[in-house]
């Protein structure tokens, strides 16, 4: 085993680490996993770089954490005869099921239970695959992390939650998703094996709730500038609570760390208002609803009254005053509160931003390629500093550099399907002849589950036919919201190469950068096209519809062309156009 990659490069776990100044030990042996190895990686630049310090008041370091390395997961599948299960092709409840009935390897348990023992805020149990977080081909939100809150009284309480928390963790390697993703790349699931993260989650108790008052994703890259922003510039996506709003494409606030004060470009101070975060994520520090084969088991959503209850937006809102249809920095007056953010971003209270540039930075010089940072933060609610900010993932970054030129002339071709100023991608593709889209006259918003549904039906029938191809639809894809978009996953749509969103009136939010469905679109080199219903650019309904059908539902419709499709993206300018034969 190479040590660079193994547990050995960090101490074993023993009775002492609570005394003791590391904040990274290890149980068992094998390989710690991509996300463990970019904690590593994080740990190592916060060190060499002085970033701990570097800002007065304002700590900067790795949560505590402890890795279950790869050997006590094979350990555990065979001493629970599991790989039979794991194999077959069972039901996610089923094999979750399987493995909560599975006894952990007898040399592990003493280890778990002293660690549960001084522990008793809330702990994320993550998972950390070997192919997880790998630059190709990162398995970014495919399998589960899961949050337990750690407060029951009894150690044995604890330790049985923990315990749960690591077996559904381990049994989400061979869920549905993870097959689909396994098969698009070219994997057998046999293949892979699964180290576990247990680290303490950043944040505070508030009343039955536990959460970060900040919760961030920062790119080096930015897709999708805005304003005075160019793509080296960056971008960061913010919201309050938990991450899990981010990751999941939710609603947050993006801006460009270059340019804290340009806000997104909204129509109004009432639509900014109207495209806010309104919702957060914390962890249920009250008695749950036992149900241990669910990821949120142990997580609760509340809206921003409870969050001002909470006293949490002194520096994370900005109040609407509708008389002069304006936005004003914090909560001092009253009115509808809006997160934008601002007291941080626009105030010098507390150094986020320059610090944020700085560890984006330090990251992309040190890891040699673009990158993008997860980070949670809390800070004192009445005066801002002293504040912590917990460094919890740094990975790579897919950015091609292909030439591609498209002229403005270009998107206005006879022969354009559709074309679009606002482009994910760079590259060129003539082999598509296969196109899946979701029919204008009806779609609804209500119906969007559904679509999804039927849209993965689709993909599994070209997949299994080894064939790429086109998606159209409405709305964010992956978006978490069905009001929003389509709320599909990307195994359900792995096999598409080429995906446009149409935006509509009511359905018109950005893509979150920030969410692992924007993540692992990049890594795949999806091309992504976003068709604004107030652009120039619309999309030749009419000729798809005269195109025969392959196969069709009342809400979704599959053609297969004569001739290929023609797809160009311009990467540097961020436009592109589809041309059909």
């Amino acid at each position: 085993m190479d040590a660079e990659n193994g547990t050995t490069m960090f101490p074993a776990f023993d009775r002492k680490f609570f005394d003791s100044d590391e904040d990274f030990t290890v149980i068992g042996g094998g390989e710690l996993g991509g996300k463990a190895l970019g904690l590593a990686a994080a740990k190592r630049i916060i060190a060499e770089s002085g970033l701990a310090n570097e800002f007065a008041g304002l700590d900067v370091s790795i949560p505590r954490l402890t890795v279950v390395g790869t050997d006590v997961f094979e350990q555990f599948m065979t001493q629970n005869g599991l790989y039979e299960i794991a194999s077959a092709d069972s039901t996610d409840e089923r094999i979750a099921h399987a493995f909560l009935q599975g006894e952990l390897p007898p040399l592990i348990v003493g280890d778990l239970r002293a660690l549960i023992a001084r522990i008793t805020t809330p702990l994320a149990v993550r998972s950390s695959s070997l192919l997880e977080d790998a630059l190709k081909h990162p398995f970014a939100g495919v399998y589960a992390t899961k949050m337990v809150p750690n407060n029951q009284a009894a150690i044995n309480d604890r330790f049985k939650k923990l315990a749960e928390a690591i077996k559904f963790v381990w049994a989400s390697t061979f869920f549905n998703d993870a097959r689909c993703y396994m098969r698009t790349i070219g994997h057998d699931i046999r293949d892979e094996r699964m180290a576990v993260v247990i680290q303490e989650v950043v944040g505070e108790r508030f009343n039955d709730r536990f959460y970060p008052i900040v919760s961030g994703v920062v790119r080096t890259h930015n897709f999708y500038p805005t304003g005075p922003a160019g793509h080296e510039d960056g971008v960061a996506n913010l919201a309050l609570g938990l991450g899990k709003t981010i990751v999941d494409g939710g609603v947050t606030w993006t801006y460009s760390p270059s340019y804290p004060r340009h806000a997104p470009p909204y129509a109004s101070p009432r639509d900014l208002l109207q495209n806010t975060q309104t919702q957060l994520w914390a962890v249920n520090m009250q008695p749950a609803r036992y149900d241990p084969i669910s990821e949120s088991e142990y997580l609760v959503q509340v809206g921003l009254d409870d969050a001002e209850r909470d006293d949490v937006l002194r520096y994370t809102a900005s109040t609407y005053d509708s008389q002069a249809d304006r936005l004003v920095l914090g909560i001092g007056r009253k009115g509808p509160r809006a997160l934008t953010f601002g007291p941080l971003l626009e105030l010098d209270d507390v150094p986020l931003n320059p610090l944020i540039e700085r560890m984006a930075k330090t990251c992309k010089d040190t890891l040699g390629c673009d990158v993008e940072i997860e980070f949670a933060m809390t800070l004192d609610r009445r005066s801002g500093l002293p504040a912590r900010l917990g460094f919890l993932q740094v990975r790579p970054m897919m950015v091609a550099d292909e030439q591609i030129e498209v002229k403005e002339t270009d998107l206005h071709d006879e022969r354009a399907l559709l074309a679009s100023d606002l482009v994910l991608g760079n590259g060129e593709s003539t082999s598509i002849v296969d196109l899946v889209y979701v029919k204008p006259v009806a779609f609804d918003p209500k119906y969007t589950r559904v679509i999804a549904a039927e849209i993965e039906k689709f993909n599994t029938t070209l997949l299994a036919e080894q064939r790429d191809y086109a998606l159209i639809g409405f709305g964010r894809w992956g978006s978490s919201d069905p009001w929003l978009g389509i709320p599909v996953t990307w195994p359900q749509i792995s096999g598409a190469r080429v995906i446009v969103e149409a935006t509509l009136p009511d359905m018109n939010v950005d893509a979150s950068q920030g969410s692992h469905f924007f993540h692992n679109m990049i890594s795949f080199g999806v091309q992504y096209f976003t068709v604004r219903h107030s652009s120039g650019f619309a999309i030749n309904w009419d000729w798809l519809d005269r195109q025969p059908s392959t196969a069709e539902t009342e809400l979704v419709r599959h053609v297969r062309l004569d001739a290929p499709l023609t797809v160009r993206v311009d990467g540097r300018r961020g436009r592109g156009v589809i041309l059909h034969g």
